[in-house]
């Protein structure tokens, strides 16, 4: 198939950026999105042009590298990595417009990257645990309920790769915040931190400059692991017991 990509081109943080048009030819519906990509670069530094910047590491959908926004739409029509989007969810002769992730607290670096370090600094803030591991402990060794390890694996299943934040219309990180936090609060070896974990990492959150959560639910539903919205929840009432327990 033949494709017209628009693409952000942007050479720096302080540069102005545009969106630029190119053509894609014989491109084959098997390729990854970011494949194509890649023929495109190919294309381009032969003819000495500069080529596309964008986030990309194991092309495995794990690693959450990766990451545009395609059609308007974070990590484009499906819900999965880019990396993992395959070019025949496109036509022959379709228009694709792709940016990055649009968002006050992801400045790009350089046309499709951003910096999206503000994350790092949340799970700094408490995404850790104090207790000693030590060797792998029995199954039995410490009795989770079955509910709350299935809760902690479907939140630990978050890769950070900032779709929630790209698809939020407020740019918000609520989502992976509360990923974040629920995982490690609900188990034994998370009790020690669970009150300063939230306190830390929703204020590290609100100092990075990411928006206020309205419920619009955009976020899960572009979120390719699944986080669920009830997780935000889960994470307000973590944080209402925590400041209450402070006596803010």
């Amino acid at each position: 198939m033949n494709l017209t990509l628009r693409i952000w081109r942007q050479p720096n943080a302080d540069a102005e950026g545009q969106m630029v048009t190119y053509q894609v030819a014989d491109v084959s519906g098997d390729m990854s999105f970011l494949e194509m990509l890649d023929i495109l670069n190919e294309d381009l530094i032969l003819r000495g042009e500069e080529p596309v910047a964008f986030d990309h590491d194991c092309r495995e959908g794990i690693c959450g590298a990766c990451g545009m926004v395609i059609n308007g739409q974070a990590h484009g029509p499906e819900r999965t990595t880019t990396c993992q989007l395959h070019m025949r969810h496109f036509s022959d002769g379709d228009v694709i417009d792709i940016e990055p992730w649009r968002a006050g607290a992801f400045p790009v670096v350089k046309d499709l990257v951003v910096d999206r370090s503000a994350f790092d600094r949340i799970i700094q803030a408490g995404g850790y645990i104090t207790a000693p591991t030590g060797t792998a402990p029995d199954a039995h060794a410490v009795p989770v309920p079955k509910p709350d390890a299935d809760s902690a694996f479907e939140n630990a299943t978050c890769i950070g790769c900032g779709a929630c934040v790209a698809a939020c219309p407020n740019g918000s990180a609520m989502l992976f915040t509360s990923a974040k936090i629920n995982h490690l609060n609900v188990l034994p070896q998370g009790q020690p931190e669970r009150e300063s974990r939230v306190l830390n990492m929703i204020t590290t959150m609100d100092e990075a400059g990411f928006g206020g959560c309205t419920n619009t639910g955009e976020c899960a539903a572009a979120c390719p692991k699944g986080i669920p919205l009830v997780s935000i929840a889960k994470m307000n009432r973590e944080f209402l017991r925590a400041t209450r327990k402070a006596g803010r």
